[in-house]
């Protein structure tokens, strides 16, 4: 079998501050200098493979899926923040959530949730002011939280509960951000009181949703959302999910759908403001569907240019721009041994930017996802993951994102 070149333990720590910082250069450099494989040492016994070869991530996602699970870092490092749900379950626990709660995430049942997507968006855009400048990530994390807010449970709270639920939220994943990447200063964070501070906000979390869960339950009312339709799943002995586990889904539902769509649309902006000849496409786009009198799915549908943007702009920038995985079995991909118990972290962002699948990677080039070229990218483009796994909002996501592109364009002119 091929030796996996490796990465020193020593040259880790030495770049650890940096790494903290962003890691990115350093898979970069590494990428350049050893190929689409190498592995990290992360101490004296443990190391991690890093991958951008995109049929090595296909391997692992799709087409063997079965011989991986999600590693620790998200089941138990991840999931002793958020619970046991979707995005930190393995195994048939997974695969029960999954069959539970995909049919709320439909595009059918979507369309009843495009209003309230929308309400929410446009209350997050109007209070943009105009003629000044501005942080956009704190606005997008705004707009993309009350989003999911507003169809996750019709909330509509004007006092602190919302706001809290977003503070604990975005400090749960500030400070596993730091976990991930130095996990060989975990014994510091416990000793200085940061992971238990963590678990605190969780529990703070948890105790806010039992309540808004409870309320719904009490109230006898309908509000044709998603905590309505969670509630009335059932598995197939007729259950529905426990309070404890659907506070779970919740959790990662918040955690997942907030963060990452903030990122997305960050980034779609900021790419949009640096190409005014784009921006002013998707304006004329935009006009052109609100003068439509259609309904806003046929107005999302309508908007292809909008999402091709979108679609470009998550290739540069991918939400989560790694995901990784755990040999629960002897495996090998192209001679490599992968023994069980192999650590690898797939670098989507590396996929997306490697010279071998795409024409001038680092161009913003939304007309490569024009439908019309007949070009298939599926084969090395993971802005939702791939396979079993894939993510289940993606629908949802893409939505939100071509309503918020399309609603602050129409009303603002974006520069850099």
């Amino acid at each position: 079998m091929k030796p996996i070149p490796k990465v020193s333990f020593v040259n880790v720590v030495l770049r650890s501050k940096s790494i903290l910082r962003n890691p990115l250069p350093f898979h970069r450099h590494n990428f350049s200098r050893f190929g689409d494989v190498f592995a990290v040492q992360l101490g004296f016994k443990s190391s991690v493979i890093f991958t951008r070869d995109p049929g090595f991530a296909k391997h692992m996602l799709q087409k063997n899926h079965r011989k991986y699970h999600k590693s620790d870092l998200q089941t138990k490092d991840l999931g002793k923040y958020l619970g046991k749900g979707l995005l930190t379950a393995n195994g048939p626990h997974w695969l029960k959530q999954r069959r539970l709660i995909q049919p709320a995430f439909h595009k059918k049942k979507l369309v009843a949730l495009v209003d309230s997507i929308n309400v929410a968006i446009l209350q997050e855009v109007e209070s943009i002011q105009p003629n000044t400048a501005a942080d956009v990530f704190p606005v997008m994390s705004d707009l993309a939280f009350q989003v999911v807010a507003k169809a996750l449970f019709s909330y509509t709270d004007t006092g602190t509960t919302i706001a809290r639920l977003q503070e604990i939220t975005e400090a749960i994943q500030e400070s596993f951000i730091k976990e991930i990447r130095q996990p060989y200063k975990r014994w510091w964070f416990r000793v200085n009181g940061m992971l238990k501070h963590t678990h605190d906000l969780a529990t703070e979390a948890r105790t806010i949703l039992a309540t808004i869960i409870e309320e719904r339950r009490t109230s006898g009312k309908r509000a044709d959302d998603l905590l309505d339709m969670l509630l009335e799943a059932r598995y197939e002995d007729g259950t529905g999910m426990e309070t404890t586990q659907l506070i779970d889904e919740i959790l990662i539902l918040f955690t997942a759908g907030h963060e990452t769509t903030s990122n997305a649309l960050s980034f779609a902006l900021l790419l949009i403001a640096q190409h005014p000849e784009i921006q002013d496409k998707v304006y004329q786009e935009a006009i052109a569907v609100t003068h439509s009198n259609v309904d806003l799915l046929a107005q999302i549908q309508a908007l292809p240019y909008t999402k091709q943007c979108i679609e470009e702009a998550m290739r540069l920038y991918p939400p989560a721009y790694f995901s990784d995985r755990v040999t629960i079995e002897d495996d090998a991909y192209d001679g490599f041994a992968l023994p069980k118990g192999t650590d690898i972290l797939i670098s989507f962002y590396e996929i997306h930017r490697h010279e071998d699948y795409w024409e001038q990677p680092e161009t913003f080039n939304p007309d490569r996802f024009d439908p019309n070229l007949k070009k298939e990218f599926s084969e090395c483009y993971f802005p939702f993951g791939a396979g079993p796994r894939m993510c289940i909002g993606n629908n949802f996501a893409m939505y939100e994102m071509i309503l918020a592109i399309r609603t602050i364009v129409e009303r603002y002119t974006i520069s850099t």
